[in-house]
């Protein structure tokens, strides 16, 4: 069974600018730098006809896992993000994000929405995180969640200062 994922984040920049936000090879090297860690780059990144398409990967130290985590799986994590942003022409984006993390039998996917409301931009992001691991997985699944929180709201805060000139 998977754990629900939801997240929401709210702009006084346009879509155009959120979105570029989003997608932009500097920002997003910018943002991984921000956020640390080891094994960060983009391997990826390509403009398609209707859109991006974009690969993340992060790592997270050993040191900095939990518990539960270090028992079933040794050394760093390492996390694949890929992202695929759709440019519908209107001043709506949509896009999708697939993430899996090396030797680890998981995923978590999402849809992601940029859409005006009001004189303000908001990013939506909803999905889900599922752990096929005997015992452990839900017990993991809700901690993947809660992370992936927690990083999306680094992200929004992050673009926040991005779209303001101090990224």
């Amino acid at each position: 069974m998977a754990t629900p994922i939801e997240h929401r984040a709210r702009y006084v920049h346009g879509t155009d600018e959120v979105f570029a936000a989003q997608t932009d090879e500097r920002a997003l090297r910018a943002r991984l730098a921000h956020a640390g860690g080891s094994h960060a780059g983009i391997p990826t990144h390509e403009t398609t006809a209707d859109g991006i398409r974009y690969t993340l990967v992060q790592g997270i130290d050993t040191a900095k896992l939990p518990g539960a985590v270090r028992r079933v799986h040794r050394g760093d994590l390492v996390v694949h993000r890929e992202h695929t942003w759709t440019d519908h022409g209107t001043g709506r984006y949509t896009g999708t994000v697939a993430v899996h993390v090396a030797d680890l039998p998981g995923r978590l996917t999402a849809d992601t929405e940029i859409t005006a409301e009001g004189e303000h931009s908001v990013v939506r992001t909803r999905g889900s995180v599922a752990v096929r691991l005997p015992l452990v997985g839900g017990t993991l699944e809700n901690m993947v969640a809660e992370q992936v929180t927690r990083l999306l709201d680094a992200e929004a805060e992050f673009t926040v200062r991005w779209l303001a000139g101090r990224g």
